[in-house]
This record gives C-alpha cells, sequence and structure tokens, in this order.
C-alpha cells in the first residue's frame, strides 16, 4: 500500500468534525491551484464519504464539502484575475500540465459560464477551470452562482456514491460474516479437487501415447524380419 493510499485510509477513521475538517482541506486543495495533484481531494472525499451511516451526517460532509470545493474555486478565479493569462507558464499549471488549462480555456470559449458547471465534473479540468475563467474576463456575478450550484452538485454526486459503496461493502460483510472461512474452503477444496482431475487425466493420455508407441515398433520389427 502507497503512502497516499495509507494517508487516505487513515482518514477515514477520523472523528466526524475532524473528518470533515480534513476532506475539505483536501477538496479546497484540489480545487486551488498547485495541491490537488499530490492527494487527490476526489479520492479522499470518496473514502471519507464511506463512513456516513445517517442522512444527517450526509447532509453535513455534502454542505461542508460544496462550500469547501466554492472556496477553492474563488481563490482560482481571484488568482486567475490578478495573473491573468501568464499563469498558464506557471510552475503549478506546468506541473498539472499545460494541456489541461488550454482544455479549460477552449471550454469557457465554447460554454461560456456553463464551462464552470462542466468542469466540475472533469479531473484537473476543474482545478484549473476556476483561474482560466478569471483570466477571460468572466464576469464574477455570472462565476459565482455557477460554482456554487457546481461544486454542490459535485459534493453530493460524490458523497452519495462513497456512502452507497460504504453500505454495500458493510452488507457483503454481513451476509458472508461467519460463513467466510467456509466459502474460502470450498474454494480451496475445488481448486484442489480440479488440479487432481486434470493431472490424472494427464497421465491416463501420457500412458496411452505410449502404449501406442510401442506397438508401432513391434509393427517396424516385423517388417524388418
Amino acid at each position: 500500500m502507497s503512502v497516499v493510499s495509507e494517508l487516505l485510509t487513515a482518514i477515514a477513521g477520523l472523528p466526524r468534525p475532524l473528518l470533515v475538517v480534513v476532506v475539505g482541506a483536501l477538496v479546497l486543495g484540489e480545487c486551488t491551484l498547485g495541491i490537488g495533484f499530490v492527494v487527490p481531494g476526489e479520492s479522499g472525499l470518496l473514502i471519507a464519504s464511506a463512513a456516513v451511516t445517517d442522512f444527517g451526517f450526509f447532509l453535513t460532509l455534502s454542505g461542508s464539502v460544496a462550500l469547501f470545493a466554492a472556496l477553492g474555486d474563488n481563490i482560482g478565479f481571484l488568482f486567475g484575475r490578478r495573473y491573468g493569462w501568464r499563469l498558464r507558464e506557471s510552475a503549478a499549471v506546468r506541473k498539472l500540465g499545460q494541456r489541461h488549462w488550454d482544455r479549460a480555456g477552449t471550454l469557457l470559449r465554447r460554454y461560456g459560464v456553463g464551462a464552470v458547471l462542466v468542469a466540475r465534473f472533469l479531473p484537473v479540468v476543474r482545478t484549473l477551470t476556476p483561474a482560466a475563467a478569471g483570466s477571460s474576463g468572466l464576469g464574477y456575478g455570472r462565476f459565482l452562482p455557477a460554482s456554487l450550484v457546481g461544486a454542490g452538485a459535485w459534493a453530493t454526486l460524490h458523497v452519495a456514491i462513497g456512502w452507497l459503496a460504504g453500505a454495500s461493502a458493510k452488507y457483503v460483510e454481513n451476509i458472508l460474516g461467519g460463513a467466510g472461512w467456509a466459502v474460502v474452503g470450498v474454494l480451496v477444496l475445488s481448486g484442489t479437487a480440479t488440479w487432481l482431475w486434470r493431472r490424472r487425466k494427464a497421465r491416463k493420455t501420457g500412458a496411452g501415447t505410449g502404449v501406442t508407441d510401442d506397438l508401432s515398433g513391434l509393427d517396424d520389427l516385423d517388417r524388418a524380419a
């Protein structure tokens, strides 16, 4: 298991208030230039969402994540407004990939403010789109509503996916429960029986081939005589 995987797994075991803060920080980092490529906020969000066990915490986590994501968008927008298209040559954008910056610009030219919503569901591009929007001169009054709606939809969807995945895993675990070892035993016995059967069949085939070869040898001796 990698260091990042261990870190994300540890996040899922945190107390709920701390879990919300840590996951929110990861999402904020992913939605702001330069951090998302280290620890992906989306992965952390899905893993943490598996800890959701009730609708109240679902709403709390979804709402908190949406706010952190929207805050990250706004920071990125302000960066773009401040530095303009010079951000394309920055170390952070080169690290993430300038092709993603160009793709964000293409989406903005094609869909306008709708690109803020579309890009929210595209890895890496969502990190760069707010800054690209600020660089393009998109009005903040148009950007903010799109950012809030996109962040809310993205957060709700991913928390729901994580919750359902966690509930499904726990259900399967409860179903197997004590029968787990029995299932493993049956699989091992089946595999062993299959291996023995194939080995015995191979031996019979080999024996039959050997007899045929011997008879062929006797025929050759008879013809020679």
